[in-house]
């Protein structure tokens, strides 16, 4: 009995040692698991700017005509993505004007954001029990095939088929260095009209596509003297 009432105690130790009551800082804690595109081609840009355009049509009128503008030091994507969204915006009913007189101004601001690299990304997490759900119904297909060699052969292409499957949602690789912050405003002379702001990976390979070229200053040196 006394054992037990020392066990007891040891666990409720152990139980509340998990955090103290008091600390200098605030514990660190993940969010809740959710899911970020990776950009990786400029269908997927195309694809963004089809979205941009239908969320921002939520607080314009059809009938208001827009101008783009895109700054003289834009980078690839955002030169590609004015352009998409000026095609997606007149999908979606509204006049486009090529200058900005009488016209609500649309720009594009993106920020890119490079983080550390070899972040954590945990995305296999109950893998196996979808893997086997697939496996059983990939089973059920195969009962018919003959016996043998040639069954084998068919239940491994169908096990190869399931986990390419389940593991197609998720980007290859790991989780990539940079973001991109896109904000979308619409706006006339004093005030925001519509705005959109969206997050998304990049390729590591592609983050030239993104980032601002920096200016490189050189300075010239006179060198006097001789022999």
């Amino acid at each position: 009995m006394k054992q037990a009432l020392v066990s007891a105690a040891a666990a409720a130790m152990l139980a509340t040692a998990c955090a103290t009551p008091y600390a200098p800082a605030p514990l660190a804690t993940n969010f809740e698991t959710s899911k970020q595109h990776k950009l990786q081609a400029a269908a997927h840009w195309n694809t963004i700017a089809q979205d941009v355009a239908a969320k921002l049509s939520i607080g314009l009128s059809e009938n208001v005509p827009l101008y783009v503008h895109q700054n003289a030091d834009a980078t690839s994507f955002e030169r590609a993505f004015a352009g998409q969204l000026i095609t997606a915006l007149m999908e979606a009913g509204h006049p486009l004007m090529r200058t900005p007189e009488g016209a609500m101004r649309v720009e594009v601001e993106t920020q890119a954001v490079p983080f550390a690299a070899d972040r954590p990304q945990y995305r296999h997490a109950g893998k196996a029990t979808a893997l086997g759900a697939g496996l059983w119904a990939l089973y059920d297909i195969v009962e018919y095939a003959s016996n043998g060699p040639g069954k084998a052969a068919l239940l491994a292409v169908g096990a190869m088929d399931a986990y390419a499957w389940f593991d197609s949602e998720f980007a290859g690789g790991g989780t990539p260095e940079m973001e991109i912050i896109v904000n979308t405003s619409v706006t006339d002379a004093n005030r925001y009209v519509a705005r959109n702001t969206s997050v998304y990976y990049v390729a590591d390979a592609d983050q030239r596509l993104y980032a601002a070229q920096q200016q490189v200053r050189t300075k010239t040196l006179r060198v006097e003297g001789g022999e």
